[in-house]
């Protein structure tokens, strides 16, 4: 799969078929969606496009809206280069963009850069200034430029019961696992280990510190999570702690991970953690002897659900 970062710098000397979206979370809804424009462009000798904005476009349009969103643009990119798509355009969204006519939005990222030749897209799907036009206007500006419009319909929508809004949900209560079978694979935090207060050590359990740079990425709900990380080509699986720590004073919210059996140096590595089932809530001890004694249960179960992983 091939990464563009504008769609006017798109350059392919093949049409393609295409699809329009955000596609947060790559869910397992989007996938079928994927799947059918895959299948469609190869039988038709074309290239599979997805065509996506960021910043997402209620980031610039409703600045006072804090947007979380399931990936990072990178994880995105990166889960969608398993689905056999032939080129992503990540186009950069602006208030001017969003000024732009339905016309000129067909007439110059569509026909122009795109080269689209069959479009397969949403029944609600809305475009161009204010959103005014619908799919109707894109089938007659496909009639107008030579391009087919594939609509995916009300109930094909429907009878997928999973939204990125469900997810995100889900994640926000700590359903982890529930949110895992919705994306068809494990949620991930991706970031660079920095030092933190290096508390972990002394209470013999030494933590990966994970600052993730990218603010809008939804941070799961607070609690002890058994995650697994692949570091240097090697699978390590472990447990995280997303909160404040609050039994040693901590205010600021961080994610720390123990991982078990190994030793290594992670300061200013960057690393992505899945995370595959939430044991419990954050809590506050009386004593950091009992945070210590909560902290080897937690690792006991930890590892005895790995162990029925394996």
């Amino acid at each position: 799969m091939k990464e563009h970062e504008n769609a006017c710098t798109f350059i392919n000397d093949t049409k393609c078929a295409l699809t329009i979206g955000t596609f947060d979370g790559v869910h397992i809804g989007h996938r079928e969606i994927i799947e059918r424009l895959t299948e469609t462009a190869k039988a038709n000798g074309l290239d599979s496009v997805i065509l996506t904005f960021f910043p997402h476009p209620r980031m610039v349009l409703q600045k006072d809206v804090d947007i979380k969103l399931i990936n990072t643009m990178e994880e995105r990119s990166q889960i969608l280069k398993r689905t056999g798509l032939n080129h992503l355009v990540i186009h950069p969204f602006s208030e001017s963009f969003s000024q732009l006519s339905a016309d000129d939005y067909v007439k110059q990222l569509l026909v122009k850069y795109l080269k689209a030749k069959k479009v397969i897209i949403g029944y609600d799907h809305r475009f161009g200034k204010g959103r005014t036009a619908n799919i109707t206007d894109l089938i007659k500006f496909g009639e107008e430029f030579d391009f087919e419009v594939e609509e995916i319909n009300k109930q094909e929508i429907e009878d997928v019961a999973v939204s990125s809004t469900k997810i995100r949900r889900a994640l926000e209560d700590g359903e982890i696992e529930k949110a895992n079978t919705y994306l068809g694979y494990n949620f991930m935090l991706t970031g660079k280990v920095e030092k933190g207060r290096q508390l972990g050590r002394t209470l013999g359990f030494p933590t990966a510190n994970l600052d993730i740079a990218e603010t809008y990425k939804l941070i799961p709900k607070e609690g002890v999570y058994i995650v697994k990380a692949c570091i240097d080509n090697t699978i390590y699986f472990g447990m995280t702690n997303i909160g404040t720590n609050p039994t040693v004073g901590g205010k600021k919210q961080t994610i720390e991970t123990y991982f078990f059996d190994a030793e290594f140096n992670l300061y200013d590595k960057k690393i992505q953690i899945e995370l595959l089932k939430r044991i419990r809530d954050e809590q506050k001890f009386e004593s950091v002897k009992q945070l210590k004694e909560m902290m080897s249960k937690d690792e006991d179960f930890a590892r005895d659900y790995i162990s029925e992983l394996l």
